[in-house]
């Protein structure tokens, strides 16, 4: 024991007067009212706005709302709109101690606005904890998130978790880089191409806001002309964002705007870069320190500043369509953007989609398109081969590859690789008549036909349910059915017999090629995971066309036609020596559209057909399913549009443990229905709301209810 501490062993009574009034101060302090963490019991209210207006991190649609909490005046400072907090939830009234409301499970939001008062007449509870003084969440993406909640029938909270990334304390604490000048104008380059596509990239340098729906010539070219609109963009000091379909098309695009506009002024957004990396990136957009983003579906939230321009490839794709709630659509969401920002717009793809050519229809966007001289010098030749010619092949009934298949996959290994695209297996066959396969259609509402058991003679809607007895083909007259079977088996296998010393490789959903060299060997592959080759395949062969144009799906002939057109781009053009054999009935409108390449033209002609019928998009539908109890119930209390027609509704099929389920079935070994419910246009909105205030009346009275799935816009309609 020291000399100090020696002394004075008498305790407080020997202490000298410094050391007594040090521990009466500290008595008297220890006796004030201390501001408990998460709780601040008995903590001052901020001076000024002591209200925060917080969105709590509930996604269920009857707590669709704002919640008013005090500020403490320890986080006045840091409680600023846009910053994610925690807050106490689910404390009842009676839970109340000096005024403020105690107790609830924390839970995570986001402060939306401080107030000076609040609308509640009830005690408040405390904010518990700013979680970051970083403001996440601006004005402009709160409004976006909310009218995509609405369009699709869905909580704010839901949009908010796919707009918003996860956050990383570690990559907050890292300074974003210093924003950089403005690029100059580009040269408009391949643009020229197209009849106004010179315009276009000028509007955007100008500070225009273009908008357009662009049919891409086939080939690579397609990543570098957007690049370029997006360069033109960034010259006028604004920003702009691409949204593509997988990480190899960011890939590409990624590497066309490193080579046009140099390191540093762009960032890649894309689940693959990983949780702390994608937070980085998606930091320096939101503190303006980039203005151009590219990345798959989760980017069509990206914060960028002062938006010029939003860009969509391949708006057709599935991988566009969200999984998660309220599932929305990539397109929709930057049409959106589009209207709220003010800003250009670009959808663009090899093909073309009935929603993209309704935009144009309705004189909202502006054809961007290649003179037919242009699209004969960069198309590839495509041949066909029928039923009839498949019947007189004595080598496609023997190996299931007509002769002229053969031939061409002989004919271009000489010059470099060949791809076969094969249809993925599970396509369900629906019927269509046996003379001119015209799909066989119900004659009360459009809907396909399904035969109700194996070897029935009756028919059954799979839209509305009604029975359809003594059907007859409406183009042609025709009786009999066909049902298209499920091909494209062991064609790797056949391939490597019939070449032995030609290597074959597969791209798949196991394993997907990004690219091929250009020696010579067979690439088999399913549609969509089509790898680039270096200098153009010399020939693709897409076999079983009947197994996509079979499906029992609305869009079966527009996603056929995208699939092969995006598979028949990657093949040289003609006056190179490229080839594409496609096995499908020649008489086929998607067949025609892929000779003439002529993807609009189908789309036109769909979108007119669809207006006709009432379908999609000409219309606005919805998807109801459950149990049979459940879906009648639901239906009978909600207030739908008094223009709102209900088709169905009709059993989906039982999903089995050991198999993916589809999108809008049932548990696994549950039986469900669905139920489809149209309204004409203008009524949309009304629909959604409808449903939703539906949805939210039976989550707010809790157990006991059996679950009823929405969805708004469903992909898969049948």
């Amino acid at each position: 024991m020291s000399s100090e501490n020696g002394q004075g062993g008498g305790g407080a009574e020997g202490a000298p007067p410094e050391q007594l009034a040090f521990i009466r101060e500290s008595v008297r302090k220890a006796r004030e009212p201390r501001a408990k963490p998460r709780t601040w019991r008995g903590a001052a209210l901020a001076g000024e706005l002591p209200v925060a207006r917080v969105l709590v991190d509930k996604g269920v649609l009857h707590l669709d709302r704002y919640f008013d909490y005090a500020v403490p005046a320890e986080l006045d400072a840091d409680a600023q709109p846009g910053v994610r907090v925690r807050v106490r939830f689910g404390a009842g009234r009676h839970r109340v101690r000096d005024g403020r409301r105690e107790g609830g499970g924390l839970i995570d939001g986001f402060l939306v606005e401080r107030l000076a008062e609040s609308d509640y007449s009830g005690p408040l509870a405390a904010l518990a904890q700013v979680v970051s003084p970083e403001r996440v969440l601006s004005e402009e993406l709160l409004g976006l998130a909310r009218a995509v909640a609405d369009r699709y029938a869905g909580s704010l909270a839901d949009v908010l978790q796919l707009a918003v990334p996860p956050r990383s304390a570690r990559a907050e604490q890292r300074p974003s880089p210093a924003p950089l000048p403005p690029p100059g104008a580009p040269e408009a380059g391949s643009w020229g191409r197209y009849e106004h596509g010179a315009a276009f990239v000028e509007s955007l340098a100008a500070g225009r806001a273009p908008r357009a729906v662009w049919n891409a010539l086939p080939g690579p070219e397609w990543s570098e002309e957007i690049a370029r609109a997006i360069a033109a963009t960034l010259a006028s000091g604004r920003g702009a964002l691409v949204v593509v379909p997988d990480g190899r098309a960011v890939a590409r695009v990624d590497a066309a705007l490193t080579s046009v506009l140099g390191e540093g002024r762009h960032a890649v957004l894309t689940a693959d870069a990983g949780p702390e990396k994608r937070y980085r990136e998606w930091l320096a957009v939101r503190r303006g320190s980039v203005r151009a983003v590219v990345g798959t579906r989760a980017a069509m939230f990206a914060p960028v500043q002062d938006l010029g321009l939003v860009v969509i490839w391949d708006d057709g794709d599935d991988s566009h369509s969200e999984q998660h709630a309220p599932q929305p659509h990539a397109r929709e969401v930057l049409l959106l953007r589009a209207a709220q920002d003010r800003c250009g717009f670009l959808l663009g793809s090899w093909s073309c989609t009935v929603e993209a050519a309704q935009l144009v229809e309705s004189g909202w966007a502006r054809p961007l398109v290649a003179g037919r001289e242009q699209v004969r010098e960069a198309a590839p030749l495509v041949r066909t081969v029928g039923d009839h010619d498949l019947a007189r092949d004595e080598a496609a009934r023997a190996a299931r590859l007509p002769t002229l298949a053969w031939q061409a996959v002989r004919d271009g290994l000489r010059h470099g690789p060949v791809l076969v695209q094969v249809p993925r297996r599970g396509y369900v066959p629906r019927l269509a008549c046996a003379n001119c396969r015209a799909p066989a259609r119900c004659r009360h509402c459009s809907g396909p036909l399904e035969a109700r058991e194996s070897g029935a003679a009756a028919l059954r809607c799979g839209w509305c349910g009604r029975e359809e007895i003594g059907w007859h083909c409406a183009e042609c007259g025709g009786f009999r059915l066909r049902a298209q079977v499920v091909g494209a088996r062991r064609t790797a296998e056949e391939l490597g017999r019939a070449f032995p010393a030609v290597p074959v490789r597969t791209s798949g959903r196991e394993h997907v090629l990004d690219t091929v060299p250009g020696a010579p060997a067979l690439i088999v592959s399913t549609p969509g995971a089509e790898p680039v080759a270096e200098g153009g395949y010399a020939a693709a062969l897409l076999l079983d066309g009947w197994a996509m144009l079979g499906r029992p799906d609305l869009r079966a002939g527009e996603d056929a036609l995208r699939r092969w057109i995006a598979a028949a781009a990657l093949v040289r053009p003609q006056g190179a020596g490229g080839t594409v054999v496609v096995v499908a009935e020649p008489t086929l409108r998607p067949v025609q559209a892929l000779v003439r390449w002529d993807p609009v033209g189908h789309a036109v002609r769909e979108l007119a057909e669809r207006a006709e019928l009432g379908f999609p998009p000409v219309s606005r539908m919805a998807a109801v399913s459950g149990t049979r109890e459940a879906v009648a119930e639901f239906l009978r209390t909600a207030e739908l549009p008094r223009e709102a027609e209900v088709l169905g509704p009709v059993p989906l099929p039982v999903t089995s443990a050991d198999r993916p389920r589809r999108a809008g079935a049932g548990p696994p070994g549950e039986h469900w229905e669905r139920a489809l419910v149209r309204v004409p246009p203008g009524s949309g909105a009304a629909l959604a709301s409808a449903l939703k205030a539906t949805q939210a009346a039976r989550m707010a009275r809790g157990a006991g209810e059996a679950p009823v799935r929405v969805r708004i816009d469903p992909p898969d309609i049948g």
